[in-house]
């Protein structure tokens, strides 16, 4: 990873390194590796990291770095200083607002490293997303005091309509065309200056870019609705970065492949030195458990099966000193789960919190566990109950699903399964730390075709299908 950093520096020649360890654990040593060719170029460069990262790395790692390398290179936050010579630290929100800006103070030819692109996707379509918020209606009636009967109007209609959605767990709903049109009306009719309130002004640029997704969320605790617009894909916009800088993107798992064209294609990244470490056999090899005897997701048998085999396990590991993580990404489900859990081991079971015991268990989903997993202790145990496919379901997973079918490309290979595999990878990392157990309940790794994708993802692995009690004592 050094020399290819190196590399990049001397060369201006991008590179793309899976480093195959969780992006987001500070106990991982692999930052080094790039720290140290930054620290000794003699010429500005860019980092961009999430904001605790950064922290991180400027209390602690930086300074061991710059003693023990004997070097003075200038440390600096992100600013608009354009001459800066040294290290710039900055934020993946600030770092797109000000590359995607026409006037962008970054587009220089910066050397620019990005650590954690697994993420990326998400971070931009955040910077890209448009939204309007309860007040900012109050804010368009006071810019537009002609209007405002109108804008009240408008507001009530548009609140009946998206009320008559059935009530669900994640209230996004997609404006549907009627929706849209009553919006539209309103929209036309304000005269876009610059009395008008800035986030009025940008959902109204945002709306009419093509290739959009427009949704609501509804608050009806509060009897109000929040609207928003984002880009289906994210690449166009993205490659006009690559084009102007030289970048080392970094990321736990992005792609299954060495070279990531799955990946690539998704952010627009053209063709260039791709680098992915495998895990190590000997010192990060899991254990993997998995019974080809269960019932698909989708069956009535399913949960209750689940919850059974969940329960054994904990059983047969009752004597083992650790953390125990059950990721569950049914809501509903994992509620159950939890208060089962709850009634017959007590207060280790805990829900999505971080001050978990040493010998606790934790109920969680996905996204909690992606984003606090290098708080906790690596875990002993990890059992997944189904595969993170993103669900039809989301309105928004199923208008981009549209988006690939319109386009006529294999949403299920380009999105759903890549971004379950990048889930997975991601969620299991700790485990390698200590040789510890995974158990999969999702039978759709044995039984569907792509299976064997999703074990090529977990390797290196030694797997069982049956409760081995010493597996678990090991662990």
């Amino acid at each position: 990873m050094a020399r290819l950093v190196a590399r990049a520096l001397r060369l201006g020649r991008s590179a793309l390194i899976q480093t195959g360890l969780p992006a987001g654990a500070y106990r991982q040593r692999y930052r080094v590796s790039y720290l140290l060719p930054v620290l000794m170029w003699p010429d500005p460069v860019i980092l961009v990291a999430p904001t605790p990262l950064l922290e991180h790395l400027q209390r602690v790692e930086i300074p061991r770095l710059q003693e023990w390398l004997q070097t003075e290179k200038p440390i600096e936050i992100y600013s608009h200083n354009a001459d800066f010579q040294g290290l710039m630290l900055i934020d993946p929100e600030s770092w797109l607002a000000d590359s995607l800006a026409e006037n962008s103070e970054l587009r220089g030819n910066i050397p620019t490293i990005i650590d954690g692109v697994d993420d990326l996707e998400v971070w931009t379509r955040q910077q890209l997303t448009a939204g309007l918020q309860p007040p900012d209606w109050n804010d368009l009636m006071q810019s537009e005091p002609m209007l405002a009967d109108e804008i009240l109007q408008v507001r009530v209609l548009l609140t009946r309509a998206v009320f008559l959605h059935p009530a669900k767990p994640d209230e996004c709903y997609l404006l549907e065309t009627a929706e849209q049109n009553i919006l539209e009306g309103l929209l036309a009719r304000i005269e876009l200056n610059k009395l008008i309130p800035a986030a009025w002004s940008n959902f109204w640029h945002r709306w009419q870019t093509n290739g959009q997704l427009r949704w609501a969320q509804i608050h009806r605790s509060s009897g109000s609705f929040s609207l928003y617009c984002a880009p289906v894909q994210v690449a166009e916009v993205l490659g006009k970065i690559w084009s102007a800088v030289p970048v080392v993107l970094i990321g736990s798992a992005v792609d299954v492949e060495q070279k990531a064209p799955i990946f690539r294609q998704t952010i627009g990244l053209p063709e260039l030195t791709s680098v992915k470490f495998s895990p190590d056999r000997q010192n990060e090899l899991i254990q993997l458990y998995i019974p080809n005897w269960l019932p698909l997701p989708n069956t009535p048998e399913f949960q209750g099966v689940l919850i059974q085999e969940i329960r054994t396990l904990l059983l047969m590991s009752v004597s083992v000193a650790g953390l125990t993580v059950l990721i569950v990404g049914d809501v509903p489900l994992r509620a159950r789960l939890a208060a089962i859990l709850a009634s017959e081991f007590g207060s280790r079971v805990q829900v999505e919190k971080t001050d978990v015991g040493e010998n606790g268990i934790l109920v969680t989903g996905w996204e909690f566990w992606r984003e606090h997993q290098g708080e906790l202790s690596v875990p002993h145990l990890l059992a997944i109950a189904t595969l993170p496919l993103p669900s039809l379901e989301n309105p928004l997973v199923a208008a981009r699903v549209a988006d690939y079918k319109e386009q006529r490309k294999d949403w299920f290979r380009l999105y759903l399964l890549p971004a379950a595999l990048n889930e997975l990878q991601r969620a299991i990392a700790p485990v390698r730390e200590r040789q510890g157990v995974v158990a999969i309940f999702d039978s759709r790794v044995i039984h569907r075709s792509y299976g064997q994708q999703v074990l090529g993802a977990l390797s290196p692995f030694a797997r069982i299908n049956y409760l081995d009690t010493t597996w678990l004592t090991q662990a």
